[in-house]
Order: C-alpha cells, then sequence, then structure tokens
C-alpha cells in the first residue's frame, strides 16, 4: 500500500487496487479566517496544497470522516466528480447529497467496496461540553487481501473507542489526527503529544502516522513540538510525522 499526506487531514491512499482520497480540504491558503474562540487569529489554512504528481481530484472512492470544514470544504464539493463513490458516517449523508454527489453510503457499522473492507470506528472530538458540541466523528478500518490492515481514526482524543479499535483489529499501520487542537478553554479536541504516545505504547508494533498539523490555526502542537516531545518519551523517530506531499509504502 501507499499512503501520502496531502495536507491537513488529507490522505492519499493506494490501497487493494483502490486510489482513495479521504477528508478532502481543497481550499487555497488562507481564504478562511480563523476559527472562533481559538487561540491566535492566523487564517486557514496556513499552508497552501503542496505539489504533487498525485491525481488526487480523481479517485476511486471518497472517505470523509466528518463534515467539519477542515476535513470537507466547499473546494472539495466543488472539484470532485460527483459520482465518485463516497463513504461517511450516518447523519452526514444529505450533505453530499445535496452537494450533489450521487453514489453516497453511509456506513454503520460495515461496509465493502470492490477488493476492500471497511469498519466504520468511533471517537470522542474532545471532552465535556466542548466534545459534545463538537458532534459525532468516525475513523474507518481497511482491510483487503494481502494488504496490512490500515486504521484511520479520524479526529478523535485518546478515549475508549480507539483503544478498543486497535484491540479489536490490530491494525499494523495506524493513522492519528494530532496537532492537539484547541479552543480558548477546554482541553484538546485532536491528540496531542501524550495521546500520541498513548497510541504507540498501545500499538507498539504498528506503524503510528501522526498527521492534521501546521495546516489549522487552532493546532497548537506542531511536527516539531511532537517530534521533540516522542525523543522526551524515548520514542525518537518511532512515529511517523510525514510533510505535506510525503508518502510511505508499506
Amino acid at each position: 500500500m501507499k499512503i501520502q499526506l496531502i495536507r491537513n487531514a488529507t490522505l492519499w491512499l493506494e490501497y487493494g487496487g483502490l486510489n482513495i482520497l479521504v477528508d478532502p480540504m481543497l481550499m487555497d491558503a488562507e481564504v478562511m479566517p480563523a476559527f472562533p474562540n481559538t487561540p491566535n487569529e492566523l487564517r486557514n489554512p496556513r499552508v497552501g496544497l503542496p505539489e504533487t504528481e498525485t491525481d488526487y481530484l480523481n479517485p476511486d472512492l471518497l472517505i470523509v470522516t466528518h463534515t467539519h470544514v477542515d476535513h470537507w470544504d466547499e473546494a472539495a464539493a466543488k472539484q470532485l466528480g460527483k459520482d465518485i463513490p463516497l463513504i461517511c458516517q450516518p447523519g452526514d449523508e444529505n450533505v453530499f447529497l445535496g452537494a450533489g454527489f450521487t453514489n453516497v453510503t453511509a456506513v454503520d457499522k460495515k461496509h465493502e467496496h470492490h477488493s476492500v473492507r471497511f469498519a466504520r470506528t468511533s471517537g470522542h472530538h474532545g471532552t465535556g461540553e466542548i466534545g459534545e458540541r463538537m458532534g459525532n466523528v468516525s475513523g474507518f478500518v481497511l482491510e483487503a487481501d494481502g494488504e496490512p490492515v490500515t486504521y484511520i481514526a479520524g479526529d478523535t482524543i485518546w478515549c475508549e473507542e480507539p483503544a478498543e479499535a486497535i484491540r479489536q483489529y490490530t491494525p499494523e499501520v495506524i493513522v492519528v489526527n494530532a496537532g492537539g487542537a484547541r479552543f480558548v478553554e477546554g482541553d484538546p479536541i485532536t491528540m496531542d503529544g501524550p495521546e500520541v504516545v498513548a497510541v504507540k505504547r498501545h500499538a507498539p508494533s504498528a506503524h503510528v502516522i501522526a498527521v492534521h498539523m501546521d495546516a489549522i490555526n487552532h493546532c497548537v502542537m506542531s511536527r516539531t513540538d511532537l517530534a521533540t516531545y516522542l525523543a522526551s518519551e524515548q520514542l525518537d523517530g518511532q512515529v511517523l510525522i510525514p510533510r505535506d506531499g510525503e508518502s510511505f509504502e508499506f
């Protein structure tokens, strides 16, 4: 398999004979203001899309874990072909149908598309009242013959749901959304350094890939911050932290 970080949580996977685009945020740099009630006023996205040979506007399948604007934006809705099959979490399908997409599947538990099997997982996009306001979020486990079991955790903090997904599916590749995104008040709504460490220690033999950094204003933990923290926990080099456009093969 090949997995490439485009930007933020936007991923390109070549898996089981399919080209899969995950959580496309395709807007240009700085076209959107900072999220309200966040620690700075930097405009979003902080960086543009990388130059890449990947034709990510023409996937075989779309996966959208949830519809927050840094995972699904107007640019993606306009630029992607409306007949591309799209899988999402229950309750989000009307967003895509309303945008003109014609082949939308809301996955409750499991789904199969050609040679790839998908299982939807859940999580918590923060704690307490903020976590409730952030709404439902999902992840997906991918399985195909001859391919490593791959878990895309989505916008979740470390909690029982991702821990259970790792126990149940024993993934060989785990993609976590890091960055420690937060508002002025409350706890982080995506994984911070200690939570990425928790994932790696819960799945020590897995390839853990941390994304969702250096692109959105309220992701206050940078790639450099995460690498420094991992080194302090004797995990230097044991979590992959891709640059925009960087890819890995497993």
